[in-house]
Order: C-alpha cells, then structure tokens, then sequence
C-alpha cells in the first residue's frame, strides 16, 4: 500500500465512518450473544486485513454481517457461542476456497452458480426465521418496542442528507432513554465497569454439526460481497472486480471473516453504509477508511462503552430487529423484483418454493457423520443444485 499523505480533516471524514457502521455492527453482537467490543475489535483489524490483500486500493469498510445471525443463534442455542465461532472460521475458509476457484476461473463462475432466483429466497428466509427471535425480546415492553419502532420509521421517512445513514442508531438512542425513564435501564453495570478493558475474546470450538449450520451462509453472503464491490466501484468510478480484482476482495473478506471467528467475534461483510458515506462526501481516499478501522480498534477498549451497550434493554432491541428483520426478508424480495425473475416459469416457482420451505422450516439433513445443513444453510444448497440441474425454460434463457 503506497503512504497517503493525512490531512486534518481525514479524522473527522474517519469519525463519520465510523458512525455510520457503528449501529449495524454492534446489533450483530448484541443480538446473537457475543461481545460489542469484540465485533469492534475484529472489525477494524479485519478491514485493516483487507486493505493489506488488496492493496490498499478499496475504500472499503468490513462490518459485522446480518446473514450469520440465524445461523449463529442456532449454533449458540445447540452447542454454545464458541461453537458458533468456529463455525465463521469455517465460512471464512469458504470464502479462501472460493477466491482460489475465481482466480482461476474468473468471477463469472459465482453469478453462474448464485443468481438471483436462488439468492432472493435464501436471504428471504434469513429475516424470516428471524422473526420469532424480534417477537421475543419486544415481548418483554411492547410500549419500549413500539416508541422505538416509531422513531426509527419516522428517522427513516423525514430525516435528510446524512443523517438519513443513522435511523438505526436514532431509534436506539430513543428508545433507551425512554426505556430509561420508565425504570428499565440497569444502570449498575456502566458504573461496575472499568473506564479501560480487555474485550472477552473467546477462542473458537468446532464441531462439523456447528460448522454445517454456518459456513454453508458464506455462499449467500458471496453474492452480497460482489454488489457491494460492484456499487463502491460504481460510487468512485472504478471497476473493483477487475482491480484488485475480486479474487482478492474475497480473500480479504475471508480472512477477516476468519480472524473474526478466531477471537469470537462476528463474520465480516463488506459495508453498504459506509459506501453511502462515500457517496454523499464524494472522498473515496482509502486510508481514512484504515483511520475509521483503527478507531474502532480504540473504541474496543473502553469497558464503559461496552457496558453501556450491554445495558439497551431487550424491547428495545426487539424493536429495532422487526424493523431490520424484515427488512432483510424485503431485501430478498427486491433481488427477486430488481432481477426480473419470472415465477410464473414452473423451475423458478420449484427454486423459489422450495428454498422458502427448506430455509423456514428449520429441515435438517445429516451429511456424513456430524456434518448435517440445517435451515437456510440446507436452502442454499438446494436451491443451487436445483438450479443446476433444472433445465432451463426458452422464456428464462432470453432473461439471462
């Protein structure tokens, strides 16, 4: 990576980014058990990881991604969290095989075995199955998690320029200090805890059960990676996937994605957020992108921080995931939408159809021993086979 030259106002563009990832990247943790200050931690170092495989060419940030929450809190309830770790481990050595198979083949080969017709389902099922987690914890105050859903709408719908980037982070901080005024805040925690602290790093168990339920994700969240670089690259004028290239994008994504897992913190994903930053301040520089990852580092060791975050009340967070739950589903339906897939050809009514049934229905399927794809994982893995070994209708090859 060539030496940037840094110029004052680099830190306040960093500090920008950094507020914008702030929200999603703690949600993942917050919502799935593992520790805020970890995620941070493994954020930044993971970024900074990137930024080292693609040479610095990318301004591009790695978060903590939304697709492993399901699979997480799936692993977390059967076999414990660093069972689940070890199984983002796992996903990250998906990704290395799979920029292995790009850098031979080109990236053709990840649209050809990924399209939207076998994405769109999977990532529907992912808020899906999601669902009953948000009803449970707004469970607990149904008037906490109703302000919060209000706010973070109205944030969304009214809120311009960048503050549009923090309906997350807005509903949050609403609905906390209205959880707070009505006695549901346990503010012993913040007071308890060191001003400075070590995260609690966990080191990561595997089992091939635990592993069946997360790596298989990587392969969806492979197709959100190539938007992502495909829209940061659109954003700054430069075509990512030829330069770098993405062979090294995913093997950024990977190893960061393993790092991750290694110290118990969530998989990596590549950040939309934080390319809409770009977009709105027009500086694609890419070391305030490594500032905003050291930041983060830093922000990891302050114990208050992280009690702090510790201490949002469950309706809160529940209120916010209904939201963001079925936004992810939305999301799902959009690729399907944006993409022209045609339901009323009877194979993408089958992928379609069965990927939904597979992914929400939590089936199971026991592979060799231990190993067994369990829910969305298995939905993935249908719906590529399915995809193909169906043959392909004349309607649907004129589409392709």
């Amino acid at each position: 990576m060539a030496a940037e030259r840094l110029e004052r106002q680099d830190w306040a563009l960093a500090l920008q980014h950094l507020i914008a990832m702030f929200g999603a990247t703690v949600l993942v943790p917050m919502l799935t058990g593992l520790n805020v200050s970890v995620a941070l931690y493994t954020a930044g170092v993971g970024t900074l990881v990137f930024h080292w495989v693609t040479g610095g060419k990318a301004p591009v940030f790695l978060g903590s991604s939304f697709a492993f929450i399901a699979p997480i809190i799936l692993a977390r309830d059967n076999f414990g969290l660093a069972y689940a770790t070890g199984g983002i481990v796992a996903a990250g050595v998906v990704y290395l095989l799979m920029s292995g198979l790009v850098a031979i083949t080109g990236p053709g080969i990840v649209r050809k075995l990924f399209p939207p017709v076998v994405t769109g389902p999977v990532i529907v099922t992912i808020g899906l199955t999601l669902a009953p987690v948000a009803k449970d914890m707004a469970s607990g105050d149904w008037a906490t998690a109703l302000f919060t859903i209000a706010v973070t709408v109205i944030a969304l719908t009214f809120l311009r320029g960048y503050f549009k980037l923090l309906p997350i982070l807005t509903g949050v901080t609403a609905g906390y200090l209205f959880a707070a005024a009505r006695g549901l805040v346990d503010f012993s925690q913040i007071t308890a805890a060191n001003w400075v602290a070590i995260p609690d790093f966990i080191l990561p168990a595997f089992s091939w059960e635990a592993i069946g339920i997360v790596a298989p994700l990587a392969l969806v969240t492979m197709i959100e990676h190539i938007g992502d670089m495909e829209a940061n690259g659109a954003v700054i004028g430069r075509d990512l996937i030829k330069d770098p290239g993405l062979h090294r994008t995913l093997l950024g994504d990977g190893l960061a994605t393993m790092i991750a897992g290694f110290f118990g913190g969530p998989a990596n994903t590549t950040y939309s957020e934080n390319t809409g930053v770009l977009a709105i301040t027009k500086v694609y520089k890419p070391h305030i992108l490594r500032i905003t990852a050291v930041l983060a580092i830093i922000l990891a060791f302050f114990g208050k921080f992280g009690a702090l975050i510790a201490s949002i009340p469950g309706p809160v967070m529940g209120g916010i995931s209904i939201i963001l739950f079925g936004m992810i589903a939305a999301v799902g339906l959009r690729q399907l939408v944006e993409n022209n897939v045609d339901l009323k050809l009877n194979r993408n009514q089958l992928i379609v159809a069965t990927t939904l049934v597979f992914g929400i229905s939590g089936a199971e399927l026991k592979i060799i021993g231990d190993l067994q794809l369990v829910g969305m994982s298995l939905a993935a893995v249908v719906g590529v086979i399915l995809n193909q070994l169906l043959p392909v209708e004349e309607k649907a090859k004129q589409q392709q």
